[in-house]
């Protein structure tokens, strides 16, 4: 059994590979850790170029394109580790970007998951719209970062220095305690990718386990570069991903409620997009919601899985509050403007 395994998933990145791999096996290679690449079908050779320039890393083929959340399920089940850090490939790290997070998972057995600071890799003194800070959501499934909220992403200052406990780590950079990814079922493969990693976050919380930001970690992210993030794809799995996300991990008594609002928010965002003049966006919406309703009957068969649970407790990372209302009506667009103090519930 190795301690820790870095894990980087490829489909069709050979030229992120060149940029980032060289640095990963540098700042990241001890006698506790080893690096896999797991290989989601690629057709452009980065893992014949791996093997020919990186002997020491460990390819796993996987005989098709999984998806983000396939494609890791399929990878950490043929992998005997402590710590899984699932780590994409259009990542920077940095000197001693591991060990911090390492240790604190050591330090702490009730962590299921932490994640690093992550900086933009083209403006690196802003924040990375893909985790940030750390990860939150509100009362109607919508995601946000403490240094992003919505298109609005901050300046890293220092302002969020501190070790906190976090609703989701980000699937861009997280490392994950095997057990608790195993007693939580991993990702839900029908997410194929996008908000995968908020699901299994929520199903930690549920177990009773925690999720932490660990700021003295620092990596770099480009971003978007499987799914560019204007891509009528990505708008169709997000809003998809979104009403997956609620249906199976909401709580009965306000499971229906929030939905309900949930289609009526998605519906306001899709007249915007059509008169806007953006009508794939228009249509993922609208697609993504059919899809919804025809995946309902094995939604509630998830939904009665999550709920055995161990703890099954009601997360007090979730914001109690709107953050659709909090930004676009009362200029709330930063962390530090929610008053998360008395609206974390």
């Amino acid at each position: 059994m190795y301690k820790t395994a870095v894990v980087i998933l490829n489909w069709n990145g050979i030229a992120y590979l060149k940029m980032f791999l060289g640095s990963v096996i540098k700042y990241s290679s001890d006698k506790d850790t080893v690096i896999f690449v797991a290989d989601n079908a690629s057709t452009d050779g980065s893992p014949e170029w791996i093997a020919a320039n990186y002997a020491e890393v460990k390819i796993i083929r996987l005989e098709k394109n999984h998806g983000f959340a396939g494609g890791y399920n399929k990878a950490l089940s043929q992998i005997d580790a402590r710590y899984f850090v699932l780590l994409n490939s259009d990542i920077e790290v940095t000197v001693g970007w591991l060990q911090p997070l390492v240790s604190f998972m050591d330090d702490n057995p009730d962590v299921a998951s932490c994640q690093p600071k992550i900086r933009s890799f083209y403006q690196k003194n802003k924040f990375e719209y893909a985790g940030a800070a750390g990860g939150f959501i509100d009362k109607y499934g919508y995601p946000f970062c403490r240094g992003r909220i919505f298109d609005k992403i901050e300046k890293d200052k220092g302002q969020y220095d501190s070790r906190i406990d976090i609703f989701w780590s980000s699937g861009a950079c997280m490392i994950v305690q095997s057990d608790a990814w195993k007693k939580c079922g991993g990702f839900d493969n029908d997410f194929f990718a996008h908000m995968e990693e908020i699901d299994l976050c929520w199903r930690f919380n549920k177990a009773g386990f925690r999720v932490s930001y660990i700021p003295e970690s620092v990596v770099y992210h480009v971003g978007g570069g499987a799914l560019p993030y204007d891509s009528p794809f990505k708008t169709y799995l997000n809003f998809r991903n979104s009403l997956f996300l609620l249906y199976k991990n909401l709580p009965d008594n306000v499971l229906h409620t929030k939905v309900f609002v949930r289609r009526l928010l998605d519906g306001i965002a899709a007249v915007r997009f059509l008169l806007s003049g953006n009508f794939g966006s228009f249509k993922s919406v609208w697609k993504a919601h059919m899809a919804y309703y025809r995946n309902l009957s094995e939604l509630k068969l998830k939904r009665k899985v999550v709920k055995k649970l161990e703890a099954n407790k009601f997360s007090s990372q979730i914001l109690n509050k709107s953050i659709v209302f909090e930004f676009y009506f009362k200029g709330n667009k930063i962390f530090s403007d929610l008053d998360t103090k008395v609206d974390l519930i």
